[in-house]
């Protein structure tokens, strides 16, 4: 484990990048409110300044990955994508991205506990990378009759659902995590069937 230290500037920052150190170490679970500051390099009492115990810090870790989950759904969703379609199918492949190069967010943002409510800023930062896929969905759905649309906030969190599913299978390193396709074809092929079963997608498309 590398010790970050903190020096001077952002005590607080300084705690949540031990803590998202610790969390990709040891499991959103695995540590103390100690250990965090340890990590960051001050005495245990300089935490509480910040944060009231360790659920406060991770909460704080989640809301931060959550800004930056909604920021690269925004982006993939509006980066100049030909169809409804391959921007619906960016939105997965971002998803993708986010767990591998932020493991200690996504960790502390789905798999520490932290209610989404927690604290009323991680419930708005978890509502706007929702929105983004939901508005994707909305997109996708257009073409559907009003009265024959699957809502798209249902079958957006079953998009989402399904990405979480191969993040964890398949995306994460783990031991035994092997599969014949890389994750982001086995998304892909997923995405495509669901959405021609409900009439979404034509076919040939």
């Amino acid at each position: 484990m590398v010790k970050r230290g903190y020096h001077h500037g952002n005590l607080k920052q300084a705690l949540v990048d031990a803590a998202l150190q610790l969390i990709e170490d040891m499991g959103p679970t695995g540590f103390t409110l100690s250990e965090a500051a340890k990590t960051a390099g001050v005495t245990p009492a300089a935490v509480y300044r910040h944060f009231e115990g360790r659920d406060q810090l991770i909460a704080e870790c989640a809301r931060q990955g959550h800004e930056i989950f909604a920021d690269l759904m925004d982006h993939a969703y509006a980066g100049g994508q030909p169809s409804a379609l391959a921007a619906f199918e960016a939105t997965g492949r971002a998803y993708l991205a986010f767990a591998r190069k932020y493991p200690g967010h996504y960790m502390a943002m789905f798999e520490s506990g932290t209610a989404v409510n927690a604290t009323p800023e991680l419930a708005a930062a978890a509502g706007r990378s929702r929105a983004v896929l939901e508005r994707a969905a909305e997109a996708l759905s257009e073409h559907i009759p009003p009265e024959k649309r699957p809502p798209p906030a249902m079958f957006s969190a079953h998009i989402w659902a399904m990405s979480h599913g191969v993040v964890e299978l398949f995306a994460r390193g783990r031991p035994g995590a092997q599969s014949p396709f890389s994750p982001e074809d086995l998304l892909e092929a997923g995405i495509g069937i669901y959405l021609r079963g409900l009439g979404l997608i034509r076919p040939d498309t």
